[in-house]
């Protein structure tokens, strides 16, 4: 069947089928004709998982404007924590939204701690950190309220980052506050989009404009590489030995160890030669808890973690061995599973450990960390610089697995014998079969898989375990989506 199929697989990189050049492409939709599928709903799931990485938008502004509620709006499901209660931390801060058909991630900033530094450091520090990762911003003002010195001071950091600004206009609820958004043109920042993020009027106008200002999210690639120095996001919890072990692997003091949190005004990105190679190790200085941020300290961790993470293609994630693994690690772990980026896990401090704790980090590792056992590991002391050597092959592995594209002829061959070997559970009377699949994108590899009926997720769990043991997949998460057979009436 697959004979006609390029078996060097060079020339299809080109085409924009996802992974699949144009010769395997039709064959691959003959057989989804076959098998009953509506051929639009099969293209359509294969466009969705071949994009690169998705555009970011930032969501900034200062505090209790409607940020966390305009972004609500945006994902269109409640999520980001409203509260009137300045200091709010939250687990998550970037969420994956969806419009007139375009995807695009969201980073927001709605959680705040008013310390004595002032608000407008509060609100600079934040912004700053998602500008960062951002491709475009949407500036949130309280029309009522009007522009503030707080507010001033963000336009003056929005014009230095470069990066388009939607300005919207937040808490206008009828015709008679646009006359209040209208004063808002005297920021600078062109047309206030007039806002009620409370009940969504105006923000199907303003996230049009988003869209403008969005680029697109990039046709996949195969094959290819990136040009210049890979990138690399050191992260990690606070006091955990970032900034030493850069140090550490630059050969020099590169990075000011007791760096104050929130006050950098500029990303440490650091070119770095290591293992004969040179990586750009982006945002690496981490953050400090600072004594007048307490709850606000992990929000501030959080938002610049996500930041590196977005700009980084793998993640080493930094842990502190002699310490048990914390909720904070597996956030921060988790976080770069969910942006999709390759992973590497480096424990600290490997050299000051005795038996008894190695013996129970071993099974820490195994009950919190369970969910990334196919993340490289190395054990290192960023003081001694013990096993450094150990880290360049363990980013390397990660990096080839999260670009690994297996053809779609093999991986049909694989889910064959699979299927076969262990079907689906019956469940009311049916038993749901996959009928067959494709890797559409790499870095992470995401597949779509095509069903008769509904697929269980510890089904797709047993999936992805048989997959990574076939083909590999060291360090990097995958993403799996089932399109099921609809039955369809006959058209008349």
């Amino acid at each position: 069947m697959n004979d006609h199929i390029q078996p060097d697989g060079s020339a299809e990189h080109e085409h924009d089928h996802g992974a699949l050049g144009d010769a395997e492409f039709a064959e691959f939709m003959e057989l989804a004709a076959e098998e009953g599928f509506d051929l639009e709903d099969v293209e359509g799931a294969i466009e969705a998982a071949g994009h690169g990485p998705l555009p970011v938008l930032a969501v900034v502004g200062r505090p209790n404007v409607g940020k966390s509620t305009l972004v609500n709006r945006i994902i269109g499901r409640r999520e980001a924590v409203v509260e009137d209660k300045p200091g709010v931390t939250r687990d998550r801060v970037t969420y994956e939204a969806e419009w007139a058909g375009r995807r695009f991630k969201v980073v927001d900033t709605g959680g705040w701690e008013q310390d004595v530094l002032g608000i407008d450091a509060s609100v600079a520090a934040q912004a700053e950190y998602a500008i960062e990762a951002a491709d475009a911003v949407v500036f949130v003002v309280d029309a009522k309220v009007g522009a503030t010195d707080t507010d001033e001071a963000v336009v003056r950091l929005l014009r230095k980052a470069g990066k388009p600004v939607v300005l919207c206009a937040n808490k206008v609820d009828g015709p008679s506050g646009e006359a209040d958004a209208s004063y808002l043109w005297s920021l600078g920042l062109g047309e206030p989009h007039p806002v009620s993020a409370l009940h969504g009027r105006g923000t199907g106008d303003m996230l049009d404009q988003v869209l403008e200002a969005l680029p697109q999210a990039p046709a996949q690639t195969f094959g290819t590489v990136v040009g210049g120095p890979r990138r690399v996001a050191l992260i990690g919890r606070p006091n955990v030995g970032k900034s030493s072990l850069l140090n550490k692997v630059a050969g020099e003091e590169r990075v000011v160890v007791n760096e104050i949190a929130g006050t950098t005004r500029d990303p440490v990105d650091e070119l770095i030669q290591l293992g004969g190679k040179t990586w750009k190790f982006v945002d690496t200085a981490g953050i400090r808890k600072r004594v007048h941020l307490q709850q606000g300290a992990d929000y501030y961790a959080s938002l610049r973690t996500a930041a590196a993470v977005e700009k980084a293609e793998v993640a080493v994630v930094l842990l502190d061995a002699a310490d048990s693994i914390s909720v904070q690690d597996q956030r921060i772990v988790t976080m770069a599973v969910e942006a999709g980026r390759a992973l590497v896990l480096a424990f600290n401090k490997w050299d000051t450990l005795d038996e008894e704790r190695r013996y129970y980090l071993e099974r820490e590792i195994e009950t919190e960390l369970g969910q990334v056992t196919w993340a490289p590991r190395v054990n290192v002391s960023a003081r001694t610089g013990r096993h450094m050597e150990k880290l360049v092959p363990a980013i390397e592995t990660a990096l080839a697995g999260w670009e690994t594209r297996v053809p779609t002829g093999k991986l049909n061959a694989f889910l064959g014998e699979l299927v076969a070997s262990h079907p689906h559970p019956v469940r009311g009377g049916k038993q749901p079969r996959i009928l067959f699949g494709t890797q559409a994108g790499t870095k992470p590899p995401r597949f779509v898989l095509f069903a008769s009926g509904f697929i269980e997720a510890g089904y797709r769990r047993f999936i992805e375990r048989r997959l990574r043991e076939e083909f590999g997949f060291e360090g990097t998460p995958i993403h799996i989506s089932v399109r099921v057979r609809e039955k369809r009436g006959k058209k008349k």
